[in-house]
Formats: C-alpha cells, sequence, structure tokens
C-alpha cells in the first residue's frame, strides 16, 4: 500500500520561500502569478496493513513527525497497490 502525504503551512503561517519563488517568477515575466505557496511531498510504502489501519497509521504518522501541526496542514491520499 502506498500513501502520498502533501504538508503545507497553514494559510495563516507566511510563506518567506514561496514569496521568493513569486518574486523570481515575476521576475521572469509570470506576472500573472497571484501567489505561491510552497509544501513537501512525502511518500510512503505500508506493508501488512488494509486500507483504512494504513491510512491511520500515516495519520499518525504526520502528526508524531512528518508534519508540525502547529505551522502546518496535511492531506493523505492512499494511492494502492499499483501506483
Amino acid at each position: 500500500m502506498k500513501a502520498r502525504v502533501l504538508v503545507r503551512l497553514k494559510p495563516s503561517i507566511l510563506d518567506a520561500q514561496g514569496a521568493t519563488v513569486k518574486r523570481a517568477l515575476d521576475g521572469l515575466g509570470f506576472a500573472e502569478v497571484q501567489d505561491v505557496r510552497v509544501g513537501k511531498v512525502v511518500d510512503v510504502e505500508i506493508a501488512g496493513l488494509g486500507p483504512d489501519d494504513a491510512r491511520r497509521r500515516v495519520e499518525e504518522m504526520c502528526t508524531r513527525l512528518l508534519c508540525n501541526p502547529v505551522i502546518e496542514d496535511f492531506t493523505v491520499e492512499m494511492l494502492g497497490e499499483g501506483r
């Protein structure tokens, strides 16, 4: 079973890296870009658990290590076996 975790800063948190990327895009002529938020993707492969248990374990991993719940939000996408 594979899971993809998307971690992003909460909307109320200043994203300095996103602001830097936006300025760079503007400088390259992409003036239509209104905002940029930068996050991270974590792909996790899990063995021996069904889909519901695997999701619960990945969410536990997020709250304990992969995400700082004070400043970040996360979403978990279960990808299944074949992806």
